[in-house]
């Protein structure tokens, strides 16, 4: 396939750097397939590389994000497991099939220190790439490899979530929900931590046995506590970083798991060491998860008919503007919609 296709990039730093370019599409090499991108989604992440100056060490020009979903439209000659017409979606490590997590340093992810996926199409390894879910269409499919995975890696890969537990997560963000859906749907009982009082309540919507309040109950350890009969909280989604994973640790129940995901706060937390020698607590750091993952989380989602929560879409020429909604704080996720 020849000819010119949009994509995003950044040639210097801040969001304001950012242009809509003309660029040829990318051919595929013996390995590679190319894909029309349908839609991309956004996450915490990319405020992180705009605003923080992330992609000063990345590939130039930078083109931002990761997770996307779309459709295969040419294959290169040692391609043997995808065709053309197959649906597919991004894994967000690409390099990280199953196992333990490769050695520090050499673990590369889209949108970073490999090219993003901002564009109407992107050539990369057939190993890079899922089957997207059967049951979902591909805005849906688009949320699947950052936080869907993140969720999943959290409560079932390295949690090994059971019926009747407690999950306690906070904001009501992508990884949030998608722990809000994916927890009750497998019989825990899953209490949200918000500052809106809708936002919780869409929450219990979705299958939250409860929600805090965090201005209203800024120790909401301790209501975590009430809430459980004083056994605490079996998995502890911490998204939020610095001063409130001492909280988290307040609120763990015995031999319970505080998942680390979030910075909003910050790369620096404090938390007392003495309730967590008490309960035997584990805290386990969580970069998304790998590509076995997303395949045990894709079919999850076909089975239990998960349906992500997505806030809004927005057209690939209104990345601004989906930006700056990601700034505000959605309820789920944002989508940019690719092709109309």
């Amino acid at each position: 396939m020849s000819g010119t296709m949009k994509r995003w990039q950044l040639r210097q730093g801040g969001r304001k750097g950012l242009e809509l370019a003309d660029v040829e599409v990318p051919r595929p090499g013996p390995d590679e397939v190319l894909v029309r991108v349908s839609a991309v989604s956004l996450n915490y992440r990319e405020k992180l590389f705009l605003d923080g100056g992330g992609y000063t060490s990345a590939h130039q020009p930078f083109t931002p994000a990761s997770d996307m979903a779309g459709e295969v439209v040419a294959t290169g000659a040692e391609v043997r497991h995808f065709k053309e017409g197959a649906r597919v979606i991004a894994n967000f490590q690409t390099d990280w099939v199953e196992g333990p997590v490769p050695p520090r340093g050499t673990v590369r992810s889209l949108g970073g220190n490999a090219p993003g996926v901002l564009a109407e199409y992107v050539a990369m390894p057939e190993r890079w790439l899922v089957d997207s879910p059967r049951t979902l269409d591909d805005a849906q499919a688009s949320t699947l490899p950052c936080a869907g995975l993140t969720a999943w890696t959290s409560l079932v890969e390295l949690g090994a979530l059971r019926p009747g537990q407690t999950v306690v997560t906070q904001g009501t963000g992508g990884v949030s929900l998608f722990a809000v859906q994916l927890a009750s749907a497998m019989g825990a009982k899953v209490i949200v931590l918000s500052g809106d009082e809708g936002k919780l309540a869409r929450a219990r919507a979705l299958g939250a046995a409860h929600g805090i309040h965090r201005r209203h109950t800024p120790d909401w350890d301790k209501a975590v506590l009430e809430l459980t009969q004083g056994q605490g909280a079996d998995h502890i989604l911490e998204l939020v970083g610095g001063d409130n994973l001492a909280r988290s640790a307040n609120a763990l129940a015995s031999h319970g798991r505080i998942s680390l995901i979030g910075v909003l706060e910050g790369f620096e937390s404090r938390f007392p060491v003495l309730p967590m020698l008490q309960t035997f607590g584990v805290i386990q750091g969580i970069l998304v998860g790998h590509r076995r993952g997303l395949e045990s989380l894709v079919r999850a989602v076909d089975q239990l008919a998960l349906k992500p929560v997505i806030d809004a879409s927005y057209p690939l020429s209104e990345l601004p503007a989906a930006l700056e909604h990601l700034d505000r704080g959605p309820f789920g996720k944002l989508v940019i919609r690719v092709r109309p």
